[in-house]
This record gives C-alpha cells, sequence and structure tokens, in this order.
C-alpha cells in the first residue's frame, strides 16, 4: 500500500473493533441468538444483528426487558462472554485488509486507537487471537465499560479523543453498526461507514460508506 496519508486531515483515527478490526460479529451474533432462544426468547440471527451488533450488553438486557417483562439471569453476560471467547479461539480472523491499514498509520505517524463496545477481556482475547495486539498497547484501548454508556450515546468516542489529547472535530471514526454511527455524529467527528455487514441505507449519516479496509486510506486523506 503506497504511503499516502502524509495529507491526511485527521489527527486521529477511532476503530470500532467487532466488524471492523475482527470479524466478530458473525460469530458473537450466532451466539447471541441461540443463547436468547435457549433462555425462552427465540431470535434469530437477523434479529441479533439488527437489534444488538454495534451495542453494550447493557442493551441486550434492556431490550429483553422492555419486551418481555422479564429479566436475563444475573450470570448471562458471564456464560454469554465463555461461549464467544472459545469461540474465537478456534475461529475468530482479523477484518482482511486490517493489518495492512494500522501498519499504514503506524508508519505514517498518525495516532489511532480501539473504541469498543465490548469488555476490555473481549478486546484483548480478540486481538490476541488474530494477531491484532501487536498494534495497541493499552493507551490505544478504550471500552464501553469506561465510560458507563455505550453507543449510541457519543461518551466512548470523546473519551477516547480526551485521553489522546485530540479534540472531537479532528477525528475520523470507522464503524460498521448504525448505533456506532450515531454515537460519532453525537460526538461531532467525521465517521467512514463499513458496509461489509450491514446495508449502507442503514449507516445513514455517515460521512462517506466504503466495502473493503484497502480503500480506508484514500478516503481519511
Amino acid at each position: 500500500m503506497a504511503s499516502k496519508l502524509g495529507g491526511m486531515r485527521y489527527d486521529l483515527v477511532i476503530f470500532d473493533n467487532d466488524g471492523v478490526l475482527v470479524d466478530s460479529e458473525p460469530i458473537s451474533n450466532r451466539l447471541l441468538a441461540a443463547y436468547l432462544t435457549e433462555l425462552g426468547h427465540p431470535t434469530t440471527y437477523e434479529d441479533s444483528i439488527r437489534d444488538y451488533m454495534g451495542s453494550a450488553m447493557h442493551r441486550v438486557h434492556e431490550l429483553v426487558e422492555e419486551r418481555t417483562g422479564q429479566r436475563l439471569p444475573d450470570d448471562f453476560d458471564d456464560v454469554f462472554h465463555a461461549r464467544v471467547f472459545a469461540a474465537f479461539e478456534r475461529e475468530l480472523k482479523p477484518v482482511a485488509g486490517a493489518a495492512e491499514v494500522l501498519e499504514q498509520l503506524a508508519a505514517d505517524g498518525v495516532p489511532y486507537c480501539v473504541a469498543s463496545s465490548g469488555s476490555h477481556e473481549r478486546i484483548r482475547v480478540g486481538h490476541r487471537t488474530t494477531g491484532l495486539d501487536r498494534w495497541f498497547d493499552e493507551s490505544r484501548v478504550f471500552s464501553s465499560q469506561d465510560v458507563g454508556r455505550g453507543k449510541p450515546a457519543p461518551d466512548l468516542f470523546l473519551y477516547a479523543a480526551d485521553r489522546m489529547g485530540v479534540a472531537p472535530g479532528r477525528c475520523a471514526v470507522v464503524e460498521d453498526s448504525p448505533l456506532g454511527v450515531r454515537a460519532a455524529i453525537a460526538a461531532g467527528m467525521d465517521v467512514y461507514g463499513f458496509t461489509a455487514m450491514t446495508p449502507a441505507e442503514r449507516l445513514r449519516g455517515a460521512t462517506q460508506l466504503f466495502t473493503s479496509l484497502g480503500q480506508l486510506t484514500d478516503l481519511l486523506e
């Protein structure tokens, strides 16, 4: 990939993690749908993608209770994460082009970080399994756990920008979920919508849409 980022118009690139850097959405939504169904809340894979992709775990609890009046078991998160991490170890891959984009940003000295609805543990397991951990020390990893309120609230992106010392208006967010796009817009940041798993019309409002990570460096100039 030619080095073209010298003229980049952003001071920080904030990546969502699931579906953008690691190809985890098919795995986790398959398992979430199965677990909710097992607990008596019939959910298809498509339902899970539509309702929960890109959201923090508290949204799953809130939506189920809102719709059924029933609360999920107290150990729901622990059981779900155990299943997800076991599946990650077996089958998780990086999203095609992720390592190349990170290598390019690092080579050109462009600051970047990850800001994910997932827990710190989930981010770490995913990065370790896919080999992306070499690009992310602790100072570059932010989770909705750090702020309490997940996407579509802007809190996580604003927190990441603040910790990285960059004004929101100088940040570009890379997202693949409607909730993430809404959060970035609310934070006053440009947002690039990755349509690999999400129909373009659901990412309406994004600064620009793209279909493969290989296109990203040119878009960010």
